[in-house]
């Protein structure tokens, strides 16, 4: 696993959830006033990247006008990522 700034647009998002605006609101103060403090976790196949948790602070900071995210990045085969999308 590795620490790395990647660019929000090159996330996808493959499962839709609906976010709680009031805790988003509140990240986007937060993450304004001292940054993003805990970083996304994503999977890396094949050169692509998948977000499924962090869904309140990837929302904060895409509203918030963030072109990267800090992620935790860890690389993972077709199988695992299908593990995740069933």
């Amino acid at each position: 696993m590795r620490i790395e700034e990647l660019p929000i647009t090159k996330i996808r998002r493959p499962l839709f959830r609906q976010n709680d605006q009031t805790k988003v609101a509140e990240l986007m103060a937060s993450i304004q006033q001292i940054g993003l403090q805990e970083p996304i976790d994503v999977l890396e196949v094949d050169g692509e990247y998948y977000g499924f948790s962090g869904c309140h602070r990837f929302e904060a900071c895409t509203r918030l006008g963030h072109e990267t995210i800090r992620c935790k990045v860890r690389r993972a085969p077709k199988s695992i990522l299908k593990m995740h999308l069933a």
